[in-house]
């Protein structure tokens, strides 16, 4: 064998060498699952190239090479179906696996949750102090005639229409995203039954949020709720002031929780002191339970009501009885 065979089959040698090593490099990358030291988010923003994601897998901690990584989603044929957003890294997990939740777009996702009974001001708070949206965004889209009757309502504002209940939310959701999905899940767990013997009462929708969102305001538990709808229903049957303090308070500007004698006297459309019949809107987001008291009342008598100081009411019917009532739980307290 000649000088020049010899290198030539010792190059060869080397070269299947040194794919043999490299094949068995890539397939120990393939198979061996990876756990970041800690929690790693990944923001991949829309028009990042994959060379730029791979490195960036590789700094984290989330794979162990940017090369390998390319090579995988070149015999994939997959390199350009990632998808933007926050994906978050905390178990063991093969190069696979990664690209597999990159190209499904498996983002991070986060739950908020609106409890019963907050009215629009209060929610975009919460939303904005969670860090999922901006406060005024939000509260500019809920007051926005235009964008409101896209969603198939008539009303002023969207107060009243935004469900309370936990949502969960990719990272980057926007807040009209969020508030479409908190009125199609008002429209959801609004029953027909419920329109239908809300409207044999006489009460339109509009009219039926309105009630019981003074309902879940004024009760302490959802047991309650049949009745003290039936104390509202029966004063507005008979034109009675439904005088109830929630709904003064919605209509004073910076209420600092010292409901006073002026403000019950002070005329506003909320006042339902001054006032007979509902006021001129919702003030809260009612739960599915006030929407069902308020369109099916319990069938009594009771005109009145006074809270007990743990969060029960004790009804009554005539105004003796309930100043009785006043006396025994509310001026000694």
């Amino acid at each position: 064998m000649t000088r020049r065979s010899k290198l030539i089959l010792t190059a060869l040698l080397l070269l299947v060498a040194l794919a043999a090593g490299a094949g068995l490099r890539f397939a120990w990358f393939l198979r061996h699952p990876v756990e970041p030291s800690a929690p790693r988010l990944i923001v991949i923003h829309p028009g990042t190239s994959f060379a730029g994601v791979a490195s960036r897998l590789e700094t984290e901690g989330v794979i162990t090479g940017a090369f390998e990584f390319k090579v995988l989603s070149r015999l994939r044929g997959n390199a350009h179906s990632i998808k933007a957003g926050e994906y978050e890294f905390r178990e063991p997990a093969a190069p696979g696996k990664v690209l597999d939740r990159l190209i499904a777009g498996d983002v991070r996702r986060l739950k908020f949750t609106v409890p019963e009974g907050l009215n629009l001001a209060e929610i975009a708070a919460k939303l904005e102090a969670e860090g999922h949206g901006e406060k005024t965004v939000f509260l500019a889209l809920a007051r926005d005639p235009a964008f409101i009757s896209t969603l198939g309502l008539d009303a002023p504002t969207l107060e009243g229409y935004l469900f309370p209940e936990t949502y969960t939310l990719e990272s980057g959701t926007s807040e009209e995203r969020l508030i479409k999905a908190m009125v199609e899940q008002f429209r959801t767990r609004l029953a027909p039954e419920l329109t239908a013997a809300a409207a044999e009462r006489g009460l339109d929708l509009y009219q039926l949020v309105t009630l019981a969102s003074i309902i879940q305001k004024e009760a302490g538990n959802e047991e309650e709720m049949p009745l003290i709808s039936a104390v509202f229903h029966n004063r507005l049957r008979l034109r009675m002031p439904l005088q109830a303090d929630p709904t003064v308070i919605y209509g004073i500007a910076d209420f600092d929780g010292n409901l006073t004698r002026k403000h019950l006297s002070t005329p506003t459309p909320y006042n339902t002191y001054r006032m007979r019949g509902l006021p001129s809107g919702p003030i809260a987001s009612p739960g599915e339970e006030a929407l069902r008291a308020a369109a099916m009342p319990a069938t009594v008598d009771y005109l009145y009501f006074v809270s007990q100081g743990d969060g029960t009411h004790v009804f009554s019917q005539t105004l003796k009885e309930h100043n009785n009532m006043v006396r025994r739980y509310q001026l000694r307290r």
